[in-house]
């Protein structure tokens, strides 16, 4: 091979690797950002505001803490990355029926701004609503659960429903009152109220 042949595939083999960890980065804050919302949603519908008990550790594995998430995650994602595609896609191969669907303002200075926070604010209500869904069906099936028992150090044992928890904080539903244990502490029992 000669020189420029090897320099060519070199920078072209660099700028592959580059774009790539653009886009696994990129991909992996979306889906630490889906995760985040999704946990939220979870310990909500319980009263729970996670965010006052969890650190940054716990939302950069959330996405991988549950299948379920994940898998929307990903699945979220690529349809989000189809949809544009294939907007832009009919724009280009078929633009008389693209420019009467969206009634002439495609034509307009001001339509690409337009599709944008279209296709934001969509994305944003159905990961919103999705969210939503799945913080009612995680409260289903937690509350479906076998009770647990926790025995402190000094021998106390309590028994209740495991909401989930965090590095540091076990939620539990005790009869009808939800409570916080931290694991690593000397405080035995914190009462969300």
């Amino acid at each position: 091979m000669k020189k420029t042949e090897e320099g060519l595939i070199k920078n072209s083999y660099e700028s592959i690797i580059g774009e790539l960890q653009t886009i696994i980065s990129i991909g992996y804050i979306t889906t630490v950002a889906i995760g985040m919302l999704f946990a939220y949603q979870k310990y909500h519908h319980f009263g729970i505001n996670i965010f006052n008990y969890a650190d940054v550790f716990d939302f950069l594995i959330t996405p991988f803490s549950d299948f379920k998430v994940l898998t929307f995650s990903v699945v979220s994602i690529f349809i989000c990355l189809s949809i544009i595609r294939l907007d832009i896609y009919w724009k280009k191969k078929k633009p008389e029926s693209y420019s009467r669907l969206n009634l002439g303002w495609d034509k307009k200075d001001w339509f690409e701004t337009y599709r944008f926070i279209s296709y934001s604010f969509l994305l944003l209500g159905y990961l919103y609503l999705s969210s939503d869904l799945y913080g009612k069906i995680a409260k289903k099936q937690i509350e479906k659960q076998n009770l647990i028992e926790v025995k402190f150090i000094d021998g106390e044992i309590t028994k209740g429903i495991m909401i989930g928890k965090t590095s540091e904080i076990l939620f539990l539903k005790i009869d009808e009152k939800i409570t916080a244990i931290p694991i690593k502490s000397v405080v035995k029992k914190i009462e969300i109220k």
